[in-house]
């Protein structure tokens, strides 16, 4: 009976540091290849390097105290810069140097004839946090370039590499960056200056400042000599999901000091594969222009 207890007792302790060793009890554990300087730079790499893109992109954006939703299905040519959106209530086309700059648009109900629209403009941009031309992945690097400039040698206390997870399917890196010392600033406006590009004189969001200022309906609406206030940096918290193979963000999420701010999900994400020429063309034969 001795004998018997004491091969349990060995048994039990050899599968306890062989579950040690591979990890909590028989599952490993993720292997993290990168400090989170090494992942924020690899981010910015891959995103420099995509020249085309296809995706499916759901958007959560706050406005008026509001989670709005939207969905659509986005084709991206990143230089020359062309961009074909479909939506339930509408599809665009814009082409860099066409088109006197505006965005082609068949709003799919009346008038029941294209438009052709201001990308910078009030019909555009309304209940919108950003313009067409923020699409893809330029506009996440260079959040993620501000934040690192922002805290410099601190980085790494600020940006964290949570684990991994599996997200749409994909093997993902969460990667978290908190800014505690997020607040609003005063700034007096200078001649010629918009709410536009005192954003982005500052790296931060437009939108955001335009809902901060009170009265405010464009982003035009400031003048000379006025005090308006403007965050010191674009979000105080924000989760970044990359996807391990192509080292590219697929979900979003970034939170101001009332909560949710905005959230951006990509899915069905094809990098570099070809587009046609047709494709950015009004008379293509899957388009309704």
């Amino acid at each position: 009976m001795m004998k018997l207890k004491l091969y349990f007792l060995v048994r039990g302790v050899i599968l306890l540091i062989v579950c040690l060793l591979m990890g909590s009890f028989g599952s490993k554990q993720p292997i993290i290849k990168y400090d989170s300087p090494s992942m924020l730079n690899e981010i910015i790499k891959s995103i420099a390097n995509v020249k085309t893109l296809r995706y499916d992109l759901t958007r959560n954006e706050r406005v008026n105290d509001k989670i709005l939703l939207s969905e659509s299905k986005i084709k991206l040519n990143v230089s020359p810069r062309k961009l074909y959106i479909s939506m339930k209530t509408q599809e665009v086309l814009w082409i860099e140097g066409k088109n006197n700059g505006n965005a082609l648009i068949n709003p799919f109900t009346f008038p029941y004839i294209n438009l052709n629209l201001d990308p910078m403009g009030a019909l555009m941009r309304k209940n919108q946090h950003h313009t067409i031309h923020e699409l893809g992945m330029e506009y996440i690097a260079e959040i993620i370039k501000n934040g690192m400039k922002h805290y410099g040698a601190m980085l790494y206390k600020h940006f964290v590499i949570m684990g991994e997870e599996k997200h749409f399917g994909r093997n993902c890196y969460k990667l978290s960056a908190t800014f505690p010392d997020f607040k609003w600033l005063p700034y007096t406006v200078k001649k010629n200056e918009t709410i536009i590009s005192i954003a982005n004189k500052f790296s931060v969001s437009e939108f955001m400042i335009l809902e901060k200022k009170q009265g405010a309906t464009d982003y035009k609406d400031v003048k000379e000599g006025e005090v308006i206030l403007v965050p010191n940096v674009y979000a105080k918290l924000f989760f970044v999901m990359i996807d391990k193979e192509k080292m590219l963000p697929i979900s979003v999420e970034i939170f101001d000091d009332k909560g949710l701010f905005e959230s951006y999900e990509f899915y069905n994400l094809q990098v570099n594969s070809t587009i046609l020429a047709e494709e950015f063309t009004e008379d293509y034969k899957d388009y309704h222009f």
